[in-house]
């Protein structure tokens, strides 16, 4: 079988060099770089694209936008993880698990936008349960979401690890973006099924990587005298064939104490665990642990790659 040439445009930042590390250690693929001091030549990038099978677009959002206009012309298939294209008409959203189908849309598709690394956790929880009328599509959502400083990119590493003086052993989080229109949220609401924007409220915990989103849900805003023990058999029963997406056993799942639902339990893992956690006056709470790295960037980008070029889906991940 013909080895593929991939291009990773943007190999130099966090996730493109994660993804570039990793494709590297494969016999099947031909990685595609330009050189670091002409990471910025648009001539040498357009070329190495079109003369690629596929591309991996690693890049600002106005960049990847520029890029996947080379490509149109070619026949070169593009994997994005910016935010571009994650919305858009004529993208396929990658994430497979999402609903049936959507795996043979990745597949045959040669525009495929990765999924933010909030957005994951959160679509596989409220998706299944919007379908099945168990939350009413006006539901109002509320989402809690703590991750590694990683997430921001080379700025917001190097605003951890010194640039700033007191965020040097910060002992909690730190919010952010409480009063803007956070960026995942456009997709949040249109691959979960939701009316109404979800209200996000993320913050930066003082650690690289990894990743824990919660999702309060209201007793009031249950349907069907659903309980969570419906709730986890509806989740269950939809990933159960889904080696990435594990749902912990209700059990499991209270059997937590100090310290709980660590965030970078799945650190260095492709895969992520989704808990269900039953309140006795009827609320359930759905927390959601991945590597903000993994399965939230370039495990993601790699198991889209996979389905395009016709590979193995899982090669290469750690699961």
């Amino acid at each position: 079988m013909a080895i593929s040439k991939v291009f990773i445009d943007g190999s130099y930042g966090t996730t493109g060099l994660r993804i570039r590390e990793r494709l590297e250690q494969r016999d099947d693929i031909d990685v595609v770089v330009v050189d670091k001091d002409l990471r910025r030549n648009v001539d040498e990038r357009r070329e190495a694209l079109v003369n690629s099978d596929l591309a991996i677009l690693c890049l600002p959002d106005d960049a990847a936008v520029e890029a996947a206009r080379w490509a149109s012309d070619s026949d070169t298939k593009i994997v994005d993880p910016s935010t571009a294209h994650r919305v858009a008409d004529g993208w396929v959203y990658g994430l497979p698990e999402m609903a049936r189908g959507q795996r043979d849309a990745v597949r045959e598709s040669h525009t495929v936008s990765n999924p933010g690394c909030y957005p994951t956790g959160v679509i596989l929880c409220v998706r299944p349960l919007t379908e099945t009328g168990i939350l009413s599509k006006d539901a109002p959502i509320t989402i809690h979401a703590l991750s590694g400083y990683s997430g921001g990119g080379k700025n917001l590493i190097a605003k951890w690890e010194g640039g700033q003086p007191d965020l040097t052993g910060l002992p909690f989080e730190s919010p952010y973006a409480l009063h803007t229109a956070h960026k995942h949220v456009p997709e949040m609401k249109k691959y979960s099924g939701l009316t109404y924007e979800p209200q996000f409220m993320p913050a930066v915990g003082p650690f690289l990587k990894g990743m824990r989103v919660e999702i309060p849900l209201h007793k009031s805003v249950i349907q069907k005298n659903a309980s969570s023990e419906t709730i986890w058999n509806i989740l269950s029963e939809r990933y159960a064939d889904e080696p990435l997406v594990n749902v912990v056993s209700i059990h499991d799942a209270l059997a937590y104490s100090d310290p709980a639902f660590d965030p970078q339990v799945r650190n260095d893992n492709d895969g992520l665990d989704i808990s269900v956690v039953p309140n006795i006056l009827g609320h359930v709470l759905l927390i959601i642990q991945i590597d903000n790295l993994g399965k939230g960037a370039s495990g993601a980008a790699i198991q889209n790659m996979n389905l395009m070029l016709g590979l193995p889906e899982h090669a290469g991940l750690t699961v």
